[in-house]
């Protein structure tokens, strides 16, 4: 990260980094990067479970690494991202509470707390987007990838919630593979080892647009670049396919291009 000119990091997946939150603080300062935040996915919409303790455990190692973010994502309390329950007005109003427990218990912390809109998770569509956008007070995680594969208009949300909007995770998605998957030719593991997210630029998501509506209602934020994929190999055999890295700079030059010197950080 830190060879691509990258200034920030989050958590990322378990084992990425240390578990112990100096640990983790120690690792990242010695590649003088800076901590962002962390994928928190949890149940919310259980009334028998309370996701407060999990995610407050997942907040105290964020304020250990100075990091600035928790992005919550309302699983389905089920293995993968292929299949997901269907919820009635109880478990909206269940997940609807525990958003805001959670982000009233980040504020105290000093930190903020988003919702990442998930496929396979309780909010993946535009319309469960506004949905908690109506119901509470927690800030969004828009990914921009993520949104447009479960059928929601990425720039429309932009354009029509910019106060709402706290963390951005940036993808490109192709939108054959991803309509594959809205009508269940493929399910959301397939499509991903399909090749469904492409550098930034290279797909069908307008990321121009997103980043200048962001950029011009005073968006303060991390850019996070993320492009799920699933490798047959290490990339340095040359079994895997296309080497990430040249994926990800090629993600950042064209974050560059639209955003200009201000994304520079990103």
């Amino acid at each position: 990260m830190r060879q691509l000119g990258l200034a920030a990091t989050e958590f990322g997946p378990e084992g990425f980094l240390p578990d112990d939150p100096a640990a983790k603080a120690a690792t990242l300062a010695g590649y003088g990067l800076k901590a962002v935040g962390q994928f928190v996915p949890v149940v919310l919409h259980d009334p028998d479970h309370d996701p407060l303790p999990e995610v407050e455990r997942a907040m105290a190692g964020l304020v250990a690494a100075g990091a600035s973010t928790v992005v919550v994502a309302a699983t389905a309390g089920q293995d993968g991202y292929d299949e997901r329950p269907v919820l009635d007005q109880s478990g909206w109003s269940t997940l609807l509470g525990n958003l805001d427990r959670i982000t009233d218990a980040a504020a105290v912390r000093g930190l903020v707390a988003t919702l990442h809109p998930h496929v396979g998770t309780m909010v993946e569509s535009g319309e469960e987007t506004a949905r908690v956008l109506a119901g509470s007070r927690v800030g969004l995680c828009l990914d921009t990838g993520h949104l447009l594969i479960g059928g929601g208009d990425p720039v429309a949300v932009v354009q029509q919630n910019p106060g709402r909007i706290a963390h951005i995770h940036l993808k490109d998605v192709r939108i054959d593979l991803a309509r594959r998957v809205q009508s269940g030719e493929a399910t959301y593991t397939d499509a991903v080892a399909g090749g469904m997210y492409v550098p930034l630029g290279q797909g069908d998501v307008d990321v121009e647009a997103i980043v200048t509506a962001l950029e011009n209602s005073g968006y303060a934020g991390w850019y996070v670049l993320e492009q799920d994929c699933i490798l047959a190999g290490a990339p340095a055999d040359g079994s895997a396919g296309p080497d990430p890295a040249v994926d990800v700079q090629a993600s950042i030059e064209h974050l560059l291009a639209v955003a200009g010197p201000s994304a520079a950080g990103a």
